[in-house]
């Protein structure tokens, strides 16, 4: 059996996401990227993988629909080697409102994109991981937000409230499969360096707050890598429904 451990970084392909999935390509992952839309940011960086010598590969789905969901992991079924680590990273941002001024549009859309995506693939990464089911076990890792903390007022509630959903995912879904040889943590990253803040209608809002940072400054999506690397490992073995913030002392 091919023992190549592969690493599915959902929302792959840009940020954080893209930081995530050079570091395992560099650490010896197969790496499969899944993007939404953004086709053209998916093979730039596949083929900048590739050719330093990676493995990679990308699949468009969108994980926020079962359809999507059940061919990207068709498609790692595939591939050769086994699924080792799920990286839950794909989400959206809408532009900054008060809740007064939301619709149940743009709510169902944040709570879909943002929620329904990591349970789908929580659920089909758990039933091939699971040492109760035959797999070799695994660790996934959702990438969460220092929102989930401060509910984000008069920017993004609806983002704080997706990403506090999330953290009760983290820790119910950690106890649940503990004993199947899957770890489940999450990380939580505050003021971090990348174009997601455009979504948002504001692309120099970790300019506008560094200040109000103890560090004084915004992160890198490398250092969120670092961590989510390092919860995947097995440095962090005895780390089971834990989160890390990074969040520069907010």
């Amino acid at each position: 059996m091919d023992d190549s451990k592969i690493v599915l970084v959902t929302g792959g392909s840009r940020g954080i996401g893209a930081a995530t999935s050079k570091l395992f390509a560099a650490k010896g992952y197969t790496v499969c990227i899944n993007f939404k839309s953004n086709l053209e940011a998916a093979e730039v960086l596949t083929h900048e993988i590739n050719t330093l010598g990676g493995r990679c590969f990308a699949v468009q789905a969108d994980v926020s629909q079962e359809a999507g969901v059940m061919r990207l992991f068709k498609r790692i079924d595939d591939e050769q080697g086994y699924l080792s680590v799920l990286v839950n990273n794909a989400g959206i941002l809408r532009q900054q409102s008060r809740l007064e001024e939301l619709t149940a549009e743009r709510i169902n859309s944040i709570l879909t994109n943002n929620v329904t995506s990591y349970f789908l693939c929580c659920r089909e990464a758990v039933k091939r991981m699971s040492t109760h089911r035959g797999g070799q076990g695994g660790t996934i890792v959702n990438v969460s937000s220092g929102a989930s903390r401060t509910g984000s007022p008069d920017e993004y509630i609806d983002y704080a409230a997706s990403k506090g959903a999330i953290d009760t995912l983290t820790r119910g879904l950690s106890l649940e499969v503990a004993a199947e040889g899957i770890r489940v943590n999450c990380v939580r990253p505050g003021l971090i360096n990348t174009d997601m803040h455009a979504d948002g209608g504001e692309p120099e809002r970790v300019e506008r707050l560094k200040s109000i940072i103890p560090l004084q400054r915004g992160g890198e999506p490398e250092e969120v890598a670092e961590a989510i690397y390092w919860l995947s490992s097995d440095k962090s073995s005895f780390s089971t429904g834990n989160f890390l913030d990074l969040c520069g002392g907010l």
